[in-house]
């Protein structure tokens, strides 16, 4: 028995069902036989009993219906028929070479003669008994005529059948065929979705998320564009002032010389590391995997916790005053990633510190009455104009006058981040403060 192709879907398809067609067709054809040979059957045996009751008013003795022992065609007799008298006197004969028995069981009955086996029907009228026999082999031929009538029909329509499933089949394959050539048309770098409309119901999620992987997949290259161009663009200057600081280092003509080119070399490293820090979480970030990726219930408060205690030397050393508010909840779960929630905390702080004059305040409120929770971060720094601060979120924006050294990466991560999270970002002017206040609001936990 040939098998089907395992790894083909239409094959497998048109194999099981054009054997169910087939197998389907033929028991019913068995069936609808076997019940026009008993039906046949049936039909002869009322035809027999029909037969002998319109014999009942009796034939004449002595009558002319006597049969002529001398015709060619009795073979031809599809039904013989004997009458006599109670008493064995034959009075009708159809054939002479019938041999029947002349007294039989009354009603229906089987006998052998003449080297075949007939049908009986044998009828007592009260003077005379009337006989109808049918040879077997007559009978049956005649009923297995009538039944391969009424099968030859149904095996007729099984080639019709089977064409039409096979056109079903082919048919409804077709929007897999056609998803299969518009993946096989596309160049390299070409990620746009595939169409998904009038596609079938069973089709369309398998659609769906090779349109999400495209999506996906076209973050990460954006990433990885927007990095090299990031890198390429931004590390131009850093290594370049490394350049001439080491050059300066090696003309220093004196110790003093030398502990300055030195002091200066040693800044221009931790800044270009610093940019090169933050142009990777940038990249991890706008690849869109860090929020999906082992995403669960983080608490921010704890999170927002273990910020301050990292960051509290670096405040110390300008001598801010950190504050802290927590509403009194002593949690705040939101679902997403861990260490990228991690990492937009420090920025916002960090970004604060960093622009905060010495001796100034910095406020971090978590509130979560309003049924979302909200970070809020405030400072008693310069602030940022209304019109920069739609632009400050960008990647290396940096607001015109600013003396204080940076990439234009941090409040971009933040904002990144945030967006992975389907959070709000808000800037503000601080109203206690009077610096800047920066929210950022997350959706309610499911």
């Amino acid at each position: 028995m040939i098998l089907p192709n395992p790894h083909s879907l239409r094959a497998r398809l048109l194999w099981f069902l054009l054997m169910a067609v087939v197998a389907t067709a033929l028991l019913q054809a068995s069936m609808a036989y076997r019940s026009a040979l008993a039906e046949a059957d049936e039909l002869f045996d009322i035809q027999m009993r029909q037969m002998a009751l319109s014999l009942s008013p009796g034939i004449p003795v002595g009558g002319q219906l006597a049969g002529n022992p001398d015709r060619a065609d009795d073979d031809h007799y599809d039904f013989v028929i004997q009458v006599w008298t109670v008493d064995g006197l034959s009075l009708f004969q159809s054939t002479a070479r019938a041999a029947l028995p002349q007294r039989a069981v009354m009603g229906f009955s089987t006998v052998k003669a003449r080297g075949t086996t007939y049908r009986l029907f044998s009828f007592d009228t009260g003077s005379q008994v009337i006989q109808v026999a049918q040879d077997e082999r007559v009978r049956q031929t005649m009923a297995a005529k009538l039944a391969l009538r009424t099968v030859i029909p149904t095996l007729a329509l099984v080639p019709l059948l089977m064409g039409l499933v096979w056109w079903v089949v082919s048919s409804s394959l077709v929007p897999v065929r056609r998803v299969q050539q518009q993946v096989a048309a596309r160049e390299v770098d070409e990620l746009g979705e595939l169409t998904e409309e009038t596609l079938p119901d069973e089709i369309r999620p398998l659609v769906h998320e090779f349109n999400l992987l495209f999506r996906r997949v076209t973050q990460a290259f954006d990433a990885q564009k927007n990095f090299v161009a990031d890198a390429a663009h931004e590390l131009r200057t850093p290594l370049a002032a490394l350049k001439l600081q080491v050059q300066a280092l090696r003309r220093a003509g004196d110790e003093a010389s030398r502990d300055t080119a030195i002091q200066r070399l040693n800044a221009g490293i931790d800044r270009a590391t610093r940019l090169i820090e933050q142009l990777l979480v940038l990249a991890r970030q706008q690849s869109g995997t860090q929020a999906t990726a082992d995403a669960k219930s983080v608490d921010l408060v704890a999170t927002a916790n273990a910020v301050l205690v990292e960051m509290a030397p670096l405040a110390e050393s300008k001598q801010l005053e950190l504050g802290v508010d927590l509403h009194g909840n002593e949690s705040a779960w939101v679902t997403g990633q861990s260490d990228a929630l991690r990492i937009l905390v420090r920025n916002l702080i960090d970004n604060a510190i960093k622009y905060t004059p010495t001796g100034g305040r910095i406020r971090v409120t978590l509130d979560t009455q309003t049924g979302a929770t909200r970070l809020t971060v405030e400072d008693s720094g310069p602030g940022i104009a209304p019109t920069d601060r739609s632009r400050v979120l960008d990647r290396f924006y940096r607001v015109a006058g600013t003396e204080v050294s940076g990439s234009g990466l941090g409040l971009a991560i933040v904002k990144t981040i945030a967006d992975a999270h389907q959070a709000s970002v808000t800037l503000d002017e601080s109203g206690t403060l009077g610096g800047l206040c920066l929210t950022v609001q997350f959706p309610p936990k499911v």
